[in-house]
This record gives structure tokens, sequence and C-alpha cells, in this order.
């Protein structure tokens, strides 16, 4: 029996130490390269060096745990200095405390179709690194509508009224298992014109879901486009506050994108179990003629007081509360919002 417990505390102890050890090489994760004609945007992290866990739809339930502690136990590395070249031009950004990144460059699209390719390598922190240079491919907008969207409950069922639920849906399940709503993808494919209109995606969730949402969306073949995260490093402490607390890093996103494509106009799409309405119809004050439609799905019913709050600021004509992917399409053919799909 002596032996068993020897056996079974080793297992856990090589287990702990596969897991969660402390390494001194860091790496660098580049998140978003897009812009319009003249600007590009940049953002990326760096951290502790970690193997992104590897999906599969086969995996199991303790599988799923053990990789999203994994996610959690990287750590952030502040103040390193991180070059990112376009072609011959090289700039510097330097990580802030949550090992977070960001640049605006300054650089005309060139008038051929070639593609951009960003580069990004450390250049200077006080602890060994690895040296491999990252790259990523440019994305240039320049369009007429456009939509951003939130993720949670919106996209990918989250339930994010229950911290308990939540908490479990993002350890046991991967992008290969967690559930969007239904009709999401079809909605969003026929909103945006076939990819004609592209979609920024916005959430509460911090950068270390960053590979779980771009892998749901490429799963579940819902358009895909930049996807903007709150930039607080969520570590094993502190798990269950991912996707909570201040939601004002929405707002400056989405005024990021109005500033970055000041002629475009766009549809805004989130959900009532937090506090999308009220976030959407502040942008709706300020940028009136910029809104073109809000759709809200609704996550159990939206009491009269806070609908009676959201009138008293602005007008509900272009909100529309819905409670189904198909009501949302339906309306948008109504509207005139997408062209009629057969």
């Amino acid at each position: 029996m002596q032996g068993f417990w020897t056996f079974r505390s080793m297992i856990k102890s090589q287990l702990f130490r596969r897991l969660f050890k402390s390494k001194k090489e860091i790496r660098i994760e580049p998140f978003l390269a897009f812009g319009n004609l003249e600007e590009i945007y940049v953002k990326g992290r760096v951290i502790s060096a970690n193997t992104p866990p590897k999906t599969s739809s086969r995996n199991s339930i303790l599988k799923n745990i053990i990789a999203a502690f994994r996610r959690y136990a990287i750590k952030s590395v502040p103040d390193a200095i991180v070059e990112v070249s376009l072609e011959n031009q090289k700039y510097t950004a330097k990580t802030n405390q949550d090992g977070v990144f960001e640049l605006r460059i300054e650089a005309k699209r060139p008038n051929d179709t070639t593609s951009e390719l960003l580069s990004f390598k450390i250049i200077e922190v006080d602890s060994a690194f690895d040296a491999t240079v990252r790259y990523m491919e440019v994305a240039r907008f320049n369009p007429e509508t456009a939509i951003i969207s939130d993720i949670d409950d919106t996209v990918l069922i989250s339930h994010s009224t229950s911290i308990g639920k939540k908490f479990w849906l993002s350890i046991s399940k991967n992008s290969s298992t967690r559930r969007p709503l239904p009709g999401v993808s079809k909605f969003y494919i026929a909103l945006s014109q076939f990819g004609r209109a592209p979609i920024f995606y916005i959430s509460s969730s911090d950068w270390s879901l960053f590979d779980m949402i771009d892998d749901f969306l490429k799963f579940r073949r819902i358009p895909k486009g930049p996807i903007l995260l709150k930039d607080q490093h969520i570590n094993l402490r502190n798990i269950l506050k991912s996707g909570r607390g201040s939601h004002h890093h929405k707002l400056e996103k989405i005024m990021l994108l109005l500033e970055l494509f000041p002629k475009t106009e766009f549809f805004l799409i989130g959900d009532s179990g937090q506090h999308d309405p009220e976030l959407y119809a502040e942008i709706k004050e300020k940028f009136p003629n910029r809104i073109l439609g809000i759709f809200i799905r609704l996550v159990g019913k939206l009491d009269e007081e806070r609908r009676n709050a959201l009138k008293s600021k602005i007008s509900l004509d272009q909100f529309f509360f819905i409670e189904s992917s198909q009501e949302a399409l339906e309306i948008a053919k109504q509207q005139r919002f997408i062209e009629i799909i057969r």
C-alpha cells in the first residue's frame, strides 16, 4: 500500500512539473495585423514558452482540463522589446505588465496584389528567449460596411451569466467541442455579403483564449476576422475572472475600429446577458449615422426597467432584439441589410 501511494505521489509530481514548471525561454504570439489602406494596427504578446495544446473532438474531458490549465499556466513577460519589420522598415514596441504590445504603423498599401508579411523578433529582454522569428500576413480593409460582433453567448455558447457553467465549459471542452449558437454561421455569411463586409470580433475573454476562438471559428465555418480580446493576463489564480469584470475595453476597441475605418458603416451584434445593449446604445448615440443596425440576442427576458432605461437614452428603432439567428436573418432581409438568399 505504501508503494502505491509513493508511486501516486511520483506521478502527480511529474505531471505537475510537466504541466506547470516555469521555463526560461519565451516566445512571441502575434495576434493582429490589419488596417486600412494607409495604416496597420499590430498587436501581440510575449509569454513564457509553452506548447499550445492540441485539440480534437475525440479529446477526453480530462485532456481538455489539462490543456486549459496549461493555457493559463503561462507567464506574461513585461518590458520585452519586440522588433516588427515590414519590408525594409523596422519598428519597435515594448510589452506592458501583461506582456502585450501594440503598434500603429503608417504604411500605404502597395498598388499591386502582393501580400504583405510582418515579421516579429525579440531584441531585448532580461532572460533567455526563443530567437525564432514569427510572421503574420497583413489584412487590409476598405469596406463600405462592416460588422462588429461579441463572442460569448452571441457566437459561442458560454453561459456567461452563470459563473459555474461558464467555468466548466471553458475547461472541459475545446475548440472542436464547444458549440455555436444555432444558425450563426448562415446569418454571418449572409450579413457579411459572403465575405465582402469584414467581421471584427470583440470579447471580454483574455488573449489566452485567442487560439481557441480562432480555431473554433474555423472549425464551425463561421466567417473569420480580426479578434480583439481583453489585455489583462489571466493566470491560474484568477482563471474564474476570464470574461468578467469591466467591459470598458470593448468600447475602446469599437472606437478604435471606428477611427481606423472612418467612412465605414457598421452593424453591431451582441447579447443581453451582459452590457452589450447599453454599450451599443452609447456608440449609437455618439455615431448615429455610422451604425446601420444593432442585433441583440436575448438571454432570458429583457425586463421593462432595462428597456425603458435604453429608450430614455436613445431611440430603439435600429435595435433588433432577437431570440434566434433565423429571426435575425429574416429581419436583415426585411430591412434590406442583405441580399435575398434562395
